[in-house]
């Protein structure tokens, strides 16, 4: 019974983590009005890969390795803060390119394993994932756990960062969201490009700052 109460108590923090706003949110919005429902939808697939690569990385106590200022941390994290820098220009200078829909032929040629390969390498730039996975797994998981447990643990965390990006994904392609977003692409690009780039800038200040 402790080992259940447990996994709902994680489930339950990690669902809160999931929902809050962040850099994987705003790839998949993005993804999903800008190109199709079917991009958006591996994206989510995406995401959900990158979460359970977290939880088996914290269950084997990487998240130690990044939350000291170690050299190994403080390059994972630096290396993290570039690419989130890069998407930011990346979104910036792609502002003014026009918004072409095309479900034969995804914007740009890019097909849902982009996406999807995408999404995932977004999820895992974020190393404080990793520690809050590694945090919430050392607060609320027994220190010993059968097996059957670790598997329940790893397929509800799938279950739910799949499930909520999904969720996401078909909301922000439904054809009103892609309409207003066709209208204000160059500045909804660079909203984004903003948001990822203060999310770089900031993990490079906390870093120098750890170090």
């Amino acid at each position: 019974m402790d080992v259940i109460l447990a996994l709902l108590s994680i489930a339950g923090a990690i669902t809160i983590g999931a929902v809050s706003p962040g850099p994987s949110f705003v790839l998949v919005v993005r993804t999903a009005i800008a190109r199709s429902r079917r991009d958006g939808l591996a994206a989510a697939l995406g995401m959900g890969v990158g979460g359970v690569t977290f939880a088996t990385l914290a269950l084997f106590g990487l998240h130690a390795v990044l939350a000291q200022a170690s050299g190994a941390g403080i390059a994972l994290r630096l290396l993290g803060a570039a690419y989130l820098l890069y998407l930011a220009v990346m979104l910036w200078r792609g502002a003014d390119t026009p918004l072409q829909m095309s479900p034969a032929a995804p914007p740009g040629g890019a097909g849902a394993a982009r996406a999807f390969s995408l999404a995932l390498a977004t999820q895992l730039s974020n190393p404080k994932a990793m520690i809050v996975y590694g945090s919430v797994f050392a607060a609320l998981l027994p220190p010993r756990v059968p097996l059957w447990a670790d598997a329940a643990l790893l397929t509800a965390i799938f279950a739910i960062e799949a499930g909520w990006y999904t969720m996401v994904a078909l909301a922000f392609s439904a054809d009103r969201p892609r309409a207003a977003y066709g209208r204000a692409k160059r500045w909804l690009d660079r909203a984004a490009g903003l948001v990822m780039g203060a999310l770089g800038t900031r993990l490079v200040i906390e870093t120098l700052r750890a170090g």
